[in-house]
């Protein structure tokens, strides 16, 4: 998720799911090396479509400079890039986590989700980078001066501001769907960067780290877990199929009876008449603003909060939300299996 989840914000996703849904299912190869190409190939993992083409760009070797790929982004919309990018924008943390988790370096990025800086738990890799904006708010004279020969957009929604970055340039990619979860949404900057090789690779190394760590929780192997974001109003829980969430399932955890719904958002804040909705074996709180954190603070005096199980039995973990409550990425989900491993298997 590339914005904090506000009622509003996320009435206007799922408003467009339906049109998105179109373009859902990742960025798929059209053509490869020249522009004129037209065979088209899925970048689902396991296709034999999308495995044949891969191959067939390695047996190629490296394209020439000025070749083109034509990639269908997640709208739908069918967009010419380079066959090799090498100045690449992004502006959502879950476009640089991608990019980075590729072992590539951007030429522009924006601050993190609730930030204004870029993410903590990236800052190390992107020291020099420029920053362009916050996270969808690019400031275009910033982009302009990054040089871009790509960019990818997240999930950008304001066709004004699409249509100013593809005058900047037209190599530029809604990465996201709405229903898009994080492995998808990956596969596809995989492919539009011609990696969808390594982008595979990535992930089944992932889900092997997830199973492994999953099975060293010891006691606590398939506790319910609440995922839980602290908003000024009151708390949200995270559905099942959110980034966390999926990552907590991909571990082999489970979540409270109350929390069992599938969706890839969060509940509106919660009442304090409500709060035991987001107890659990264990609580990982999050908060994205410091008034999120000041009403999180508020609340733990309260009796309400002091009587959840999980408060009781001292199973509150606090975890960074812009890594726990975005679409997340490679690099992000290593650090929630860290946050979990380190907090279930020391009990």
């Amino acid at each position: 998720m590339s914005t904090p989840q506000s009622p509003l914000h996320l009435a206007r996703r799922r408003a467009v799911q339906a049109v998105a849904a179109t373009g859902a299912a990742t960025l798929l190869l059209v053509g490869c090396g020249s522009s004129g190409s037209s065979d088209k190939a899925s970048s689902d993992k396991g296709s034999p479509s999308a495995a044949s083409a891969a191959g067939a760009s390695t047996a190629a070797g490296s394209p020439a400079a000025g070749d083109k790929r034509t990639v269908k982004d997640a709208t739908g919309t069918a967009v010419e890039i380079p066959a090799e990018p090498k100045r690449i924008v992004t502006l959502t943390q879950e476009d640089l986590d991608a990019v980075l988790a590729l072992g590539l370096k951007p030429a522009g990025i924006t601050n993190g989700q609730g930030l204004n800086e870029p993410p903590a738990y990236l800052k190390d890799k992107v020291q020099g980078i420029p920053v362009v904006g916050n996270l969808l708010q690019p400031v275009m004279d910033k982009v302009i001066a990054a040089k871009p020969d790509l960019i990818l957009a997240g999930d950008m929604q304001d066709q004004q501001v699409l249509k100013q970055l593809r005058e900047i340039t037209p190599a530029t990619l809604v990465t996201m769907a709405p229903t898009d979860d994080w492995k998808l949404s990956f596969r596809g900057i995989g492919n539009a960067l011609n990696k969808l090789e390594q982008a595979n690779k990535v992930i089944a190394d992932y889900d092997a780290k997830a199973v492994k760590a999953g099975g060293e929780l010891g006691a606590n192997k398939g506790a319910a877990v609440s995922i839980v974001r602290w908003n000024p109003t009151g708390p949200s829980w995270m559905e099942k199929k959110q980034f966390a969430s999926g990552v907590a399932l991909d571990m082999g955890l489970t979540r409270p009876k109350a929390q069992d719904k599938d969706g890839n958002a969060h509940t509106p804040a919660l009442s304090l008449e409500k709060i035991n909705e987001i107890d659990g074996d264990w609580l990982f709180l999050s908060t994205l603003t410091d008034d999120g954190k000041a009403a999180l603070k508020d609340v733990q005096s309260k009796p309400a909060y002091q009587e959840l199980g999980a408060v009781k039995n001292n199973h509150t973990v606090t975890v960074d939300g812009s890594v726990w409550s975005t679409r997340g990425g490679p690099l992000a989900a290593d650090v929630v299996i860290g946050d979990i491993g380190k907090a279930l298997a020391a009990k």
